[in-house]
């Protein structure tokens, strides 16, 4: 048996945790710059607000109807999803983190321990609550698929009450019939389009389909979807998590750039990003990409990158710094208002591997950046910094609703009065 536990609209909620006023308004949380909205409160969604709306497009509604509006509070749905994780984790020594408000538990092995899988549902869900103060959904079915569209049921079908089991087969065909087929897991919309044209509108008439006529059709992701639909178990999960091939640090800015001083520090500040990251996986990279753009909604919309080649594979953020510097001049370019920029390292490899250049003295300092992430990991990211990352606001986002940071700053701790 598998269990799938996510968070009710995360982000809306997790701004509701520390803030008890709020928790009985509708609430509503935006993307990058305040531009979308990202999140929408279960009593928000009864105003039929819609997710992914532009903010300026529905503002006049929001205000209408007294809405809560937070900008992302990135640090404090990190450190309330670290802290919900680890509660989950406890009633399962099998645990898979999909994102960060998903969990997958797996319970092979364990089945005849436990007889009552709603009952447990619950007691997960009582105990996030009594922890974190976050709502959970939880499903349980024979895979991970059907696990996925239980956890769908609970929170989205009338007549569940937060926990949904797939443990029979009128269970699975009841859920089934009641999805459609683009919520299942693994079918995007294109892919429900063209399933739709087939005359295949539910989870339960894609269970009905041959699943070696799905592969041969569309793909084997799909035959998979089917064989777990149907409750033979197809998906895994790998015990040690895969480096990643690319890391990117890319971001708009919360007002547009004209100054060549603030978009070189914003590129910088990328850099040391990607190269933190780089570090912690343990990867060095020999190829840097950066780029700079204008809006593609102004006139004379602008785009310039660049591949910086290193002649030995590094992740010091002072190496990438300079090689920001060294090719400035060939993205800058002035009286473009500047609207978002980034920095790529891509090609990468393991520093457990690396061949030095005969010819040439290593181009980084290992114990100087051991000491950098040492200091940033004991005192906060950024307590130590290189000295072009000069501090600003210019470039950085816009959140004109941001929430305090209430477990990562000292000034923002909450205060309890008796």
């Amino acid at each position: 048996m598998y269990a799938l536990v996510d968070a009710v609209a995360f982000y809306a909620s997790a701004e509701k945790v520390f803030d008890p006023a709020i928790r009985s308004k509708p609430v509503v949380v935006l993307t990058n710059n305040d531009g979308c909205i990202c999140a929408v409160c279960p009593i928000a969604r009864k105003l039929a607000i819609p997710k992914f709306q532009p903010y300026f497009q529905v503002k006049k509604i929001l205000e209408d109807n007294q809405v809560v509006i937070r900008s992302s509070n990135y640090e404090l749905y990190a450190d309330l999803s670290e802290r919900m994780m680890n509660v989950i984790g406890r009633f399962c020594d099998n645990q898979h983190i999909y994102s960060i408000d998903e969990s997958f538990l797996n319970f092979t092995g364990f089945n005849k321990l436990i007889h009552d899988w709603h009952g447990y549902g619950h007691d997960i869900r009582r105990t996030v609550w009594r922890e974190t103060k976050l709502p959970v959904g939880v499903g349980f079915g024979p895979t991970a698929t059907l696990a996925k569209a239980a956890n769908r049921a609970a929170k989205k079908l009338p007549g569940f009450d937060g926990v949904a089991v797939i443990d029979s087969e009128p269970s699975r065909v009841a859920i089934l019939k009641a999805m459609d087929i683009q919520d299942v897991w693994g079918v995007g919309r294109r892919l429900a389009k063209k399933l739709k044209a087939m005359n295949i509108n539910t989870a339960f008439d894609l269970a009905e389909q041959d699943p070696r006529k799905m592969k041969r059709l569309f793909s084997i992701v799909l035959e998979r979807t089917v064989n777990e639909l149907r409750g033979k178990s197809c998906l895994a999960w790998d015990e040690v998590r895969q480096d990643k091939k690319e890391i990117f640090s890319t971001r708009s800015f919360g007002e547009r750039i004209t100054d060549a001083t603030a978009l070189k520090t914003a590129l910088i500040n990328h850099c040391v990003i990607v190269a933190r990251k780089l570090r912690a996986q343990g990867s060095h990279t020999q190829r840097l990409l950066m780029f700079v753009a204008s809006s593609p909604h102004q006139d004379g919309y602008y785009k310039k990158s660049y591949i910086y080649e290193f002649s030995v594979a590094t992740a010091d953020s002072c190496v990438f710094a300079n090689a920001i510097s060294e090719v400035f001049d060939h993205l800058y370019k002035p009286g473009v208002r500047f609207y978002k920029c980034g920095v790529g390292a891509l090609e990468l490899s393991s520093q457990m591997f690396q061949q030095p250049d005969l010819f040439q003295a290593p181009i980084d300092n290992p114990k100087l950046m051991t000491c950098l992430d040492s200091i940033n990991a004991r005192y906060g990211v950024g307590t130590l910094a290189i000295a072009s990352e000069t501090p600003t606001t210019r470039w950085h986002m816009k959140r004109e609703y941001l929430s305090p940071h209430y477990t990562t700053r000292w000034h923002n701790l909450p205060k309890i009065h008796c």
